[in-house]
């Protein structure tokens, strides 16, 4: 069974597609700065491909569970989320449904498209689209290394983020890291191990069809939260 903490990439995983019109209240100078670069170069951003490291940490039994995996993002908003075993999972999300295949449980779960396109959903974090000067508060905190940090509090936090973390390169306004705290105090970090922009990617990587004799479970018509997905 795997690891149950909130999501990224989608506790996965900011603003490709929605305006960030108006600054958020209590933001500072450079944190309105750099929420505009992150919004100009995501606006201008068509694709990326990008290989990851995930450290998902369980703060009640002090669990920590470290992957690897490799992400694919295509505009409006088409996902390949692919984790290395020993926690091998393909995630595929397209405007019609997601689905989240498990080849160790022989298992594919369908889900509605909706799950993902929520501010405070790690994918839109991690791929630039979640709306921050609109639904979050956003503070400057320093450097690490060559990067920015900005922390996002939800005007309206949900059970899967009370806060974000981002690590930003402050030259190019790209994400390279996202940290996903929930209402439970769980952690989904999610961190770029390399980063190519408006890459080339075939259509077919956002096609999934389950492998034969693979069990699927249709959950397209019910309420699921996005914590099911990404951890």
């Amino acid at each position: 069974m795997r690891t149950t903490v909130t999501a990224c990439a989608w506790a996965v995983l900011a603003t490709l597609l929605t305006l960030w019109a108006v600054p958020a209240a209590g933001a500072g100078d450079d944190a309105i700065r750099y929420a505009d670069l992150i919004r100009t170069r995501y606006e201008a951003l068509k694709s990326f491909d990008a290989d990851f490291e995930q450290t998902l940490t369980h703060k009640e039994s002090g669990s920590v569970e470290k992957r690897k995996g490799h992400l694919l993002f295509q505009k409006p908003l088409l996902i390949r989320w692919q984790t290395a075993k020993p926690h091998e999972e393909t995630l595929v999300v397209t405007g019609k449904e997601i689905w989240d295949y498990l080849p160790d449980e022989e298992i594919a779960y369908r889900y509605p498209p909706n799950l993902v396109q929520d501010s405070r959903s790690i994918i839109q974090v991690l791929t630039g689209q979640a709306a921050m000067n609109r639904d979050f508060d956003v503070k400057t905190a320093g450097k690490d290394g060559n990067l920015v940090r900005l922390v996002l509090y939800p005007h309206e936090p949900s059970p899967q983020m009370v806060e974000a973390t981002l690590w930003v390169e402050p030259e190019s306004g790209y994400i390279r890291r996202a940290n996903i705290v929930d209402f439970y105090g769980n952690a989904n970090d999610v961190r770029f191990t390399s980063f190519r922009p408006d890459a080339r990617i075939s259509s077919a990587e956002f096609r999934f069809t389950p492998p034969k004799g693979v069990e699927v479970e249709d959950r397209i018509d019910r309420t699921i939260e996005e914590r099911e997905l990404f951890k």
